[in-house]
């Protein structure tokens, strides 16, 4: 008799285990009764008949997938390997579960696929210099994709542009020569404006004589001011001839 009362309390008690499922606060169940979705319930404690209703849970959390590396020929023909990292949550659990079967292996192949189409549109150096645009471009396009599983892509963010070391090499020898190139413009650009302001300054002194005298004395004060034992300058011919002017006249 106690064998008997035995097993019918330990099979109500499975019974009871298995009808009373409790979801946490990031949890979704999808419950099917008979083989037909009749809804979906929690967080917290629900009933699921046993035998006539099934509950799929699904997580709500934002999921960090990692994109494996992809290789990616660019517009301009350079071959890269690139990787990044989408991240995404699941916004309508029924979706989820009936419009696709492993919607996380769904969406790895619609990322890598994403990435090569995208990134083949444009070139290396856009590849380098305008990954906000091209993430923002890439997260579009995944997002209007797996809508329809209820799924939202919230951010895509690539990691690493690998090159060859061939690649590499051009590329630094493109920046060197664009540095040299920029220094020769600089030096020029600076070469002009002397210029310029020497040729104004030329035409201050033609008008003004004199001020040429008194350049030629400020020079002289500077030369002397080196401390040299020997000074040899040239004596201007505009100091000597109103200096023979006036001994003729003598």
């Amino acid at each position: 008799m106690f064998g008997f009362t035995g097993a019918v309390v330990i099979l109500l008690l499975a019974l009871i285990a298995a009808t009373i499922k409790i979801l946490k606060e990031y949890q979704r169940g999808v419950i099917l009764t008979l083989g037909r979705y009749t809804g979906t319930k929690g967080p917290g404690l629900i009933i699921v008949i046993p035998g006539v209703q099934s509950m799929i849970r699904v997580d709500l959390r934002t999921v960090v997938m990692d994109v494996p590396s992809q290789d990616v020929i660019s517009r301009d023909n350079v071959s890269v390997k690139v990787n990044a990292v989408v991240y995404f949550r699941v916004v309508d659990p029924a979706k989820a579960v009936l419009q696709v079967e492993h919607y996380y292996e769904a969406i790895s192949q619609v990322a890598q696929t994403t990435l090569r189409s995208v990134l083949g549109q444009h070139e290396l150096d856009e590849m380098l210099t305008e990954r906000d645009k091209l993430n923002q471009d890439i997260q579009i396009i995944l997002d209007e994709q797996t809508d329809p599983w209820g799924i939202k892509v919230t951010n895509v963010e690539i990691k690493h542009v690998d090159l060859d070391e061939s690649m590499i090499r051009a590329i630094a020898q493109q920046a060197e020569a664009e540095r040299s190139r920029r220094a020769k413009v600089i030096h020029a650009q600076g070469e002009m404006q002397a210029a310029e302001k020497l040729g104004e300054a030329a035409e201050i002194l033609a008008r003004q004589p004199q001020a040429m005298q008194l350049r030629y004395l400020q020079t002289l004060i500077e030369v002397a001011g080196e401390k040299n034992s020997t000074i040899v300058f040239p004596l201007p011919m505009d100091l000597i001839v109103p200096l023979m002017k006036k001994l003729d006249a003598d």
